[in-house]
């Protein structure tokens, strides 16, 4: 099968994405009252999350990056490596809550949040578009969650397979 000729099932449409993405903003508004938000925002992922996430914010929202590895192709290698990091001058005494596309294991984000708690944010909480609980193999919630799914690998919505299907405006899987 040649890239790009994958047939892909649908999860989760734009409007159901959407719907629950002004659901988040409206928690986040409401708990971060009369405060700016920095958001650390995973590269690349978690970018058209992000944005989306934002408009629905009417407070300031301040944007930094991180690149943080673990996958190659459609397996996670074990190992996290911090490609992109963040000055910590961005980061202290901020109210910062980290935006992640997707929380599988919980060790990314876990060395990701345990890395920005040491830039001494004034608080700090973490947000993921979706989570795959049932494939943690370390302990870790998120204060804010978009969806809660299964071990299907995903694609649309900045999930992709070696860069290409982020842009769908739907999340959907491989069909096997």
């Amino acid at each position: 099968m040649l890239p790009g000729e994958e047939k892909i099932d649908v999860l989760l449409s734009e409007e159901e994405v959407l719907k629950r993405i002004r659901e988040l903003g409206a928690e986040i508004e409401k708990d971060y009252a009369d405060r700016e938000i920095t958001f650390v925002v995973t590269l690349k992922g978690a970018v058209f999350f992000a944005c989306e996430l934002a408009k629905r914010i009417s407070r300031p929202v301040f944007f930094e990056f991180v690149r943080m590895s673990s996958y190659s192709g459609t397996k996670s290698t074990g190992t996290v490596s911090m490609l992109l990091d963040v000055e910590p001058d961005k980061i202290a005494g901020r109210d910062v809550i980290i935006i992640e596309d997707v929380i599988e294991t919980g060790l990314t984000m876990q060395k990701l949040k345990d890395h920005i708690q040491s830039m001494n944010p004034a608080s700090l909480t973490v947000c993921t578009f979706v989570d795959k609980h049932e494939c943690r193999t370390v302990p870790f919630e998120a204060e804010y969650v978009g969806f809660s799914l299964g071990r299907e690998f995903l694609l649309g919505w900045g999930f992709d397979v070696d860069q290409r299907y982020r842009n769908l405006p739907y999340v959907g899987t491989v069909r096997q």
